[in-house]
């Protein structure tokens, strides 16, 4: 998506970035989420069969299979089509803290992976929020009880539990540890690959040296990338941790979107405190009632695991509440269709019951809570999508891999292949080069100069 966004062509640069970690003896991964494959919102049958195909033709070896709500009925038909298109399934557990997801809940769900074909389980600490003995336990537990399955844990660092539960997860079986390295390691990713070596081979693990030369030539790559245009997008605090993390369960992944989000909104919640008298808030006190927000909302929410994208649904109604809050109006008024979709069960089952107030609220509004497959509510849809393209004239791409991205991200790939992507970035790109201009002392006009 950030390749389309950018008006650039995704498939080439997986070809191409695939084929250098193969020359070099590596296995790839990619994300999958499940019944939203590779977007926010639910992928018909069709364009999620394809995606394997598509994918493994790629060079992708490992999907990393996860459901936003642990719901085996949107892992189990990814897992089948993983392997059918030649790939090794890795299903996921969305690790978070709540009276709901227990040891038992969890190796439940790992044996019905297992059951279902995955040949790799991965302790997806997205919120880096699992607690390390917490995490040993459930390594010991699914490793004694399946010990040919390959275990990978992911801990994001955001809250600071994850060396303890990289220690911990290794001691009690875990196979691999997803790690980091500069300028990227640390604050709401991942340690770093240094850090975890030296930690691992200190406690007597067999693990291998570390080429300097490599990684300081990786770390120098990933700093030009960022210097050219990904470092005027990303949020300064995304390098910093915070124990107010553990409190909320928000994972790492999103917090450049949500502090974009809290400041687009902080502007109206302050206009709505003048109105009546009251002070407005500063960007740190709205942040903290936000994250006490969303402690708020999520058990009554029915306790999904906050991952994408019910981390952002969740998110948003926090948000949405402290709007209608300034504006002397109730909790939960302001749900989209997306938010309601979580709580009916259109993207699955949700670990936890849906507070009675919602529940009566989706009563007042006429909406039904559906409990049936979620995946049967979204029509097939390629058939379509491959007669427009052929009317429009646009190549299906080696592998159909051109229609199952027009299938996958309709809207951007058509402001890809209608330009206006790529003018919209730039012109993006330009305000924000000229904005770091003007924040280090130069007017606009020399701004502009210096920039050309």
């Amino acid at each position: 998506q950030v390749n389309l966004l950018a008006g650039e062509n995704p498939n080439e640069s997986v070809r191409a970035y695939t084929k250098i970690l193969h020359d070099a003896g590596i296995q790839t991964h990619m994300l999958d989420r499940g019944l939203n494959a590779l977007r926010m919102y639910p992928v018909p049958d069709d364009v999620r069969a394809l995606m394997y195909k598509v994918k493994h033709a790629q060079g992708v070896d490992i999907p990393r299979i996860f459901d936003g709500l642990n719901d085996i009925r949107n892992i189990a038909p990814s897992i089948k089509w993983a392997k059918e298109a030649g790939m090794i399934p890795q299903a996921a557990l969305c690790i978070t803290t709540s009276p709901v997801h227990t040891l038992e809940y969890y190796c439940e769900l790992a044996d019905k992976e297992i059951e279902a074909g995955a040949e790799e389980i991965c302790l997806k600490d997205m919120a880096g929020i699992g607690q390390p003995a917490f995490l040993g336990k459930l390594t010991k537990m699914i490793k004694d009880k399946h010990p040919e399955i390959i275990i990978e844990y992911h801990g994001h660092s955001g809250p600071g539990l994850s060396m303890a539960s990289m220690l911990e997860v290794a001691k009690n079986g875990a196979d691999i540890l997803d790690v980091a390295i500069e300028p990227l390691s640390w604050g709401m990713v991942h340690p770093d690959l240094i850090s975890v070596q030296s930690m691992l081979k200190n406690a007597g693990f067999d693990v291998p040296e570390i080429n300097m030369d490599a990684y300081m030539k990786a770390r120098a790559m990933t700093q030009e990338f960022i210097d050219e245009w990904l470092g005027y997008f990303i949020n300064p605090g995304n390098k910093l941790m915070s124990s107010l993390l553990l409190g909320c369960g928000l994972p790492g992944g999103m917090m450049g979107s949500m502090m974009a989000d809290l400041t687009g909104v902080m502007s109206a919640i302050n206009a709505n405190r003048e109105k009546k008298g009251e002070a407005p808030l500063s960007e740190d006190a709205l942040l903290v009632k936000l994250f006490d927000e969303v402690a708020y909302v999520w058990p009554r929410v029915g306790y999904p695991p906050l991952v994408t994208p019910f981390s952002q649904y969740v998110k948003n109604i926090a948000l949405m509440n402290l709007l209608t809050e300034s504006m002397d109006k109730p909790r939960f008024s302001m749900m989209d269709e997306n938010m309601w979709g979580m709580i009916l069960g259109k993207s699955g089952k949700l670990p936890g019951p849906v507070a009675p107030e919602i529940v009566k609220l989706a009563e007042e509004q006429g909406k039904e809570f559906y409990t049936g497959n979620p995946h049967e509510l979204y029509p097939n849809c390629l058939a379509d999508f491959r007669k427009e393209m052929e009317e429009n004239g646009w190549e299906l791409g080696p592998d159909d891999e051109e229609l199952y991205e027009f299938a996958m991200h309709e809207r951007q790939y058509r402001d890809y292949k209608s330009g206006a992507a790529k003018e919209r970035f730039q012109a993006e790109l330009d305000k924000a080069k000229t904005d770091a201009l003007v924040k280090k002392g130069y007017s606009p006009e020399d701004a502009l100069k210096v920039k050309r």
